[in-house]
């Protein structure tokens, strides 16, 4: 167990994060966890072994018994309905602190008298609220999954709404979740935006800036299908990294102008957000890390003007703009927006570029959740724990 000191002796500590089946968002912000607690186990729903950074790797992953199902660790989502099963048979009442970070159930853990459980909050439940049709609407999912989703949908909100009040301390990844926080939950939340590791990331002023770009997992809600409707219409090809669940129904409405990269490595897409004109950002995202890598390697960002992306780029209207966001979220008004940035092009400066991503460091993380978490365990007070 991982201990902290304090008067009287050290504090058991755990982690609990929703499943390690990949390295997205959610784990940039648990690998800066894992390295503060290097001897805390971790808790999980799944774990796919190698699918995540050697520092996660490396520690105690204990899991769920949902992972002991053959072919769970694929098809995890499909067995949603019994999450709550899941993370109620996790047993987490041993510790003084559990640190989560949660974008589905893992947030409901329970933990023992006395203790303390801060949660970081990368968004409720999305699919059981405001993005239930990206998931499960029409096209989306076949007929029984959707009649089977829309059955359980009830249950898992009041589920949800329940467990709300179990961590001891909430934070939002931005203001965006924060407020979807207050609305879904009746709760208020501390915000840290997640790290992002900037030191990745360089302008190139030799580049030919030939293509628009997207980067990210091929999830409904990421909306690139917007990117491929409006693509005819921009002035350069689009290029497209990532995969994911809807690859391959975005694969098959793709034109001759569109370039489907799959995964890239760290070195690769370094080298595409230099070489992008901008990167296209359609989704409602509850932070979105893309935009702040993009910015910080001098690529303006054109995104639709809702969620993470208001606090992460600056549009038109600021005196040092890095991005131009579209306020309907379809084809057309994203096409007029490649068009306005097109026109614009001479106001996006590299430097107010990387300056404006500079808010976003992993080190600016560390320090904020460091006194945050300072201030959680002295509320445990300094008596021995045995």
């Amino acid at each position: 167990m991982s201990a902290i000191p304090m008067k009287g002796g050290p504090l058991r500590v755990a982690l609990a994060h929703d499943w390690l089946t990949g390295m997205r968002g959610g784990e940039a912000v648990l690998e800066r966890l894992c390295a503060r607690f290097p001897d805390a186990p971790l808790y999980t729903m799944f774990h796919l072994p190698g699918s995540v950074s050697p520092l996660i790797e490396r520690r105690s992953i204990r899991t769920s018994l949902l992972d002991r199902i053959p072919g769970a660790r694929r098809h995890y989502r499909e067995l949603l309905p019994l999450y709550p099963v899941a993370v109620e048979r996790l047993d987490l009442t041993a510790y003084d602190l559990v640190v989560s970070t949660s974008h589905a159930a893992i947030k409901a853990v329970r933990i023992g008298p006395g203790a303390e459980h801060l949660c970081y909050v990368h968004t409720p439940m999305r699919y059981i609220y405001e993005q239930f049709d990206d998931y499960f609407g029409t096209g989306r999912a076949s007929l029984p999954v959707r009649l089977a989703a829309t059955a359980v949908r009830p249950l898992l909100r009041a589920w949800d709404l329940a467990t709300a009040r179990r961590p001891t301390e909430l934070v939002a990844n931005s203001r965006h979740v924060a407020a979807r926080i207050s609305r879904h939950w009746g709760r208020a939340a501390t915000v840290i935006y997640p790290p992002v590791h900037l030191e990745r990331f360089a302008p190139d002023p030799h580049s030919a800036r030939g293509y628009y770009l997207v980067v990210g997992a091929h999830a409904p809600y990421k909306r690139i299908d917007l990117a491929l409707a409006a693509c005819g219409s921009f002035d350069r090809p689009l290029w497209i990294a990532g995969e994911g669940q809807d690859s391959a129904r975005l694969r098959a409405t793709a034109g001759e102008r569109v370039r489907f990269l799959g995964r890239v490595d760290d070195a690769e897409l370094a080298r595409l957000y230099r070489g992008a004109a901008a990167l296209i950002f359609p989704g409602e995202e509850d932070f979105g890390i893309t935009p702040v890598e993009a910015q910080a390697s001098g690529t303006p960002v054109i995104a639709f003007g809702r969620g993470g992306a208001l606090e992460t780029v600056r549009g038109l209207d600021d005196a040092r703009p890095t991005g131009v966001f579209f306020e309907v979220q379809t084809a057309a008004a994203l096409a007029d927006a490649v068009r306005l940035f097109a026109a614009r092009a001479a106001r996006f400066s590299v430097e107010n570029l990387v300056h404006n991503a500079a808010a976003f460091s992993a080190a600016r993380f560390d320090r904020e959740i460091g006194a945050l978490l300072e201030r959680v365990t002295a509320r445990l007070g300094s008596g021995a724990r045995a």
